[in-house]
């Protein structure tokens, strides 16, 4: 499983096994291990070799996933929306970054929506999914 998820991760992310550890020997590092290789990181998506405890969590920190979700423990990884917006890290929506200011609004916008949705009513009964149609096709 652990071989599947990282290369799904780094193809979904569209980066090289060079680049992939080229940006795992840039993160901050607590324990003085060895620097990643393109080699090292293809020899773990092809199941050959297994990474360390330490190796997994910079992975899972890097794709910002649970060591669960990256070794298989778990079928789907959650995202907590609102501690996504209030973290450092860089957001972008539709490959345009978000600014401070858009992060907070959105915050807010959410925020708002979630708490708002007692006071609205529904035509559609509670199983039926609504459609949400993006206009993806019109750029």
């Amino acid at each position: 499983m652990f071989p599947e998820r990282l290369r799904a991760l780094r193809r979904g992310q569209h980066i090289t096994l060079g680049e992939l550890a080229a940006a795992l020997n840039a993160l901050p590092n607590e324990t003085h291990t060895r620097k990643n290789t393109a080699s090292q990181l293809g020899n773990w998506e092809r199941g050959i070799r297994t990474p360390s405890f330490m190796e997994v969590r910079k992975l899972a920190e890097y794709f910002d996933v649970t060591m669960d979700y990256l070794t298989g423990k778990a079928e789907r990884d959650e995202y907590d929306l609102g501690r996504l917006f209030l973290s450092g890290k860089q957001l972008s929506f539709n490959r345009e970054l978000l600014s401070g200011q858009d992060r907070y609004e959105i915050y807010q916008l959410i925020d708002g929506y979630l708490h708002g949705r007692e006071n609205r009513t529904t035509t559609s009964s509670p199983n039926q999914q609504e459609e949400l149609d993006l206009h993806l096709d019109d750029h």
